[in-house]
């Protein structure tokens, strides 16, 4: 009975510290992405995303040879390979979606890409609570209502179009991420960026079209990269410590991040709809946080 409980408590703590770095990763994701969305409005989406992901990978890439464990074996390496190609995918036409439509379509948009790992997480031995699927509901409802009364119109197709791309991406990449850290999550990692810059490299060759950045934006695409690189890795772990399905919801939560700081920085208006989303989201995620699985 008392080695039940220990273990029932355990299980819990786990559970609890795996929401938290699932939040984290999506404020973080959040703050990344608005100022990625304010960059690539300036220079193109794969300009952006190549020199952020380069700086990124640049920064692991010591941490990795001084921290990294040894004798993982190779298991996360097609993982990691399969992540950095959704990955770069994803955020291509998620930054390209960001520049030439509205950020408050995109976000959400890219968002319902979390149902992508939900399933997957189900379909290979996830079982969340009753109250976990009932904390996700409200927490992708509230995303939806914080998005405001832009999703009703005024999008472009295009930006629509890359928007559904990035969610599929994305999803694959959080299922992908989750699975390579189950093995490491810093060779993971480590792999998933030098998949994406290696993409980014041979595209540079051959189109030229990867330049024209000055030294004044090199320190925000540093900000930018550096930032995706430790939402990845806060996901990563909360993932491979608990639910993959919870902690994809809790993850893809950035688009109330995104649109918080489009009202602090930019003051751009919220509806009434937007703040009762964002409160809907804040109630999700409490009850995800506090259930547990089956």
């Amino acid at each position: 009975m008392v080695a039940r409980r220990v273990g029932a408590r355990a299980r819990a703590s786990l559970s609890g510290m795996s929401a938290v770095l699932a939040l984290l990763s999506s404020l973080v994701w959040g703050s990344s992405d608005f100022v990625a969305g304010l960059v690539s409005r300036r220079l193109p989406a794969l300009v952006v995303i190549a020199w952020s992901q380069t700086i990124g990978l640049v920064a692991l890439t010591p941490v990795l040879l001084w921290r990294g464990p040894v004798g993982v074996g190779l298991g996360w390496l097609p993982w990691a390979v399969s992540a950095g190609v959704t990955g770069a995918t994803g955020l291509w036409a998620f930054y390209a979606a960001l520049a030439s439509g509205t950020m408050g379509v995109v976000a959400p948009i890219a968002a319902t890409g979390a149902a992508v790992p939900v399933i997957l997480g189900v379909l290979t031995g996830d079982q969340p609570s009753g109250w976990a699927w009932v904390g996700m509901a409200l927490a992708g409802a509230g995303v939806i209502a914080a998005s405001g009364p832009e999703l009703g119109g005024g999008a472009k197709g295009r930006s629509v179009a890359l928007a559904a791309v990035a969610a599929l991406a994305f999803g694959l990449t959080l299922f992908a991420l989750d699975r390579g850290s189950r093995v490491s999550v810093l060779h993971t990692l480590w792999g998933m960026r030098a998949t994406s810059v290696t993409g980014y490299a041979v595209l540079a060759l051959v189109t030229r079209s990867l330049g024209g950045v000055t030294r004044a934006v090199v320190p925000v695409l540093a900000v930018v990269g550096v930032a995706d690189l430790v939402a990845n890795a806060l996901f990563a772990v909360a993932s491979s410590t608990g639910l993959v399905s919870i902690a994809s919801v809790l993850g893809s939560l950035y688009p109330v991040v995104t649109t918080v700081l489009a009202w602090i920085v930019l003051h751009e208006r919220l509806a009434r709809v937007q703040y009762l989303g964002v409160v809907i989201t804040l109630v999700g995620t409490v009850v995800i946080a506090s259930a547990g699985h089956a």
